[in-house]
């Protein structure tokens, strides 16, 4: 809760206890009765803050319920004490009366102001509690924002490498056979890595930017396939300014790459996008042989991070036969 709201309960509180203490002034014609409607209202004001400020912040417990109740009657001293400075000892100077016998002790004013003083501690006590545990649940809250944010800037890092990784095995490749297509992928390699060190440090990017890194990374992989005609993309844009984090359905194009099957066959990339809800399509061949025990990192960490970023607003659904790996993504990317 806000500062401004706590504020605001103060305030509502004392207007309510003045416009009683002002009507029972309107309607009394006794001027002493008067006067003790105001020393009371002013040990109600003492006593409250008293109470909020240094006496429940010193007693409040909530593994130790006894010194809470210690502190409820710790505030009751204290509102006693000021009504007992104000009616038996500043009041009969000035004005000449006071409210108890000349003879009252104590004692027994602090127990009968049990009863006067137990709405204005328990308002007080309570404001406290309701301010503490707003305090409490804003810095929890701000604690989840500053976990989610590293954990995503850490998702954020693997990224980068394991892309570079890949690519950098492909560029072998091609150097090793002395293939005249060398150049271009490590062209095409640099300028994909402008695009990651450029929009990693985004929190979001568009979306065709997003699809733009998919097709330069299909160009970069024709480059070493015998048959890139059966790499097929379809895309339908509606909004070209829909945000999507970044490198949310790269890894998937990745580990098509990484571990498809493309002697003879190649793969379909469907990304359509209507009203701010996307539709992601993938479906290629695998290579029969044994799992590579880091293919998993692109695909965990998008996992991680729609987890994160979107939660109950995306669907996953993976299907992964001896033969195939499908993909069907779809994501709530309105705002």
């Amino acid at each position: 809760m806000k500062q401004k709201q706590i504020l605001f309960l103060h305030f509502s509180y004392w207007l309510l206890v003045l416009s009683k203490n002002i009507f029972g002034i309107i309607t009394s014609q006794n001027v002493n009765i008067d006067i003790l409607n105001l020393t009371i209202f002013t040990a109600s004001f003492l006593g409250f803050y008293v109470n909020y400020f240094f006496v429940v912040p010193k007693f409040f417990n909530p593994k130790k319920l006894y010194l809470t109740i210690v502190g409820f009657f710790v505030g009751v001293f204290f509102f006693a004490l000021f009504r007992y400075s104000l009616e038996e000892i500043l009041l009969p100077k000035i004005a000449g009366f006071r409210n108890y016998a000349e003879d009252t002790s104590f004692t027994y004013y602090f127990y009968d102001n049990v009863y006067y003083s137990s709405l204005t501690i328990f308002v007080s006590t309570s404001l406290w509690l309701f301010t503490y545990y707003s305090k409490l649940e804003r810095e929890r809250s701000q604690l989840i924002e500053e976990r989610k944010h590293a954990e995503l800037q850490a998702l954020k890092t693997q990224i980068n490498p394991h892309f570079i990784f890949n690519s950098l095995n492909n560029i072998y490749s091609l150097v090793y056979q002395n293939s005249e297509k060398a150049l271009p992928a490590i062209e095409k390699l640099g300028e994909l890595l402008r695009y990651t060190t450029k929009d990693l440090e985004k929190e979001f990017i568009r979306l065709d930017q997003e699809v733009g890194y998919i097709e330069s990374l299909i160009e970069l992989e024709k480059l070493r396939i015998g048959n890139p005609e059966l790499l097929i993309v379809e895309k339908k844009i509606s909004q070209s300014g829909v945000l999507i984090s970044p490198m949310i359905l790269v890894p998937f194009v990745e580990n098509a790459f990484k571990h498809g099957d493309f002697r003879g066959k190649g793969f379909v990339v469907s990304i359509s996008e209507n009203l701010g809800k996307l539709n992601f399509y993938l479906q290629n061949f695998k290579i029969t042989r044994e799992k590579d025990k880091v293919s998993g990192i692109g695909i965990e960490n998008v996992r991680k991070r729609l987890e994160i970023l979107y939660p109950k607003k995306y669907e996953l659904h993976i299907k992964e036969t001896e033969s195939e790996f499908i993909v069907d993504l779809r994501i709530d990317l309105s705002v």
